[in-house]
């Protein structure tokens, strides 16, 4: 495991999605909303086009830390606020890059700050995950 000092980047990864993505997401969470596959509708109600699912893109990262934590089972607490949707391009998708950051340590747990950016923008907002340190 890397140093825990506050700033470190622990880690870091860039995830694409396509509308593929968002209907194998759809299948399996059962969250059907058509915003994310057709485009008429994303418009119809004032949006830029077909979002991903807030949940995918959560779900994508806190995943990015756990080949560094080594057992997903030492989350103890995940939260974000939704700030910017994810608008995937029926034919670019959506680039997501993710940066993982120790916020703060104490004996027990760490708090590692997520960056989740999809071009210049950043997507979710006070993404914190605290995790119990390895033993």
């Amino acid at each position: 495991m890397t140093a825990l000092e506050i700033g470190v980047v622990v880690a870091q990864r860039d995830v694409h999605l396509t509308r593929e993505s968002l209907v194998r997401y759809a299948g399996a969470s059962g969250d059907f909303n058509p915003i994310h596959y057709r485009d008429d509708v994303a418009t119809r109600v004032g949006l830029p086009g077909v979002l991903a699912h807030g949940m995918l893109t959560m779900g994508l990262a806190v995943e990015t830390i756990v080949p560094w934590l080594g057992d997903a089972g030492r989350i103890v607490e995940y939260g974000v606020r939704f700030t910017r949707p994810v608008v995937v391009d029926v034919e670019a998708g959506a680039d997501l890059t993710v940066v993982a950051k120790v916020g703060a340590v104490d004996d027990e747990t760490a708090r590692i700050d997520l960056t989740v950016t999809h071009g210049e923008t950043t997507v979710l907002g006070k993404a914190q995950v605290r995790v119990r340190l390895a033993a």
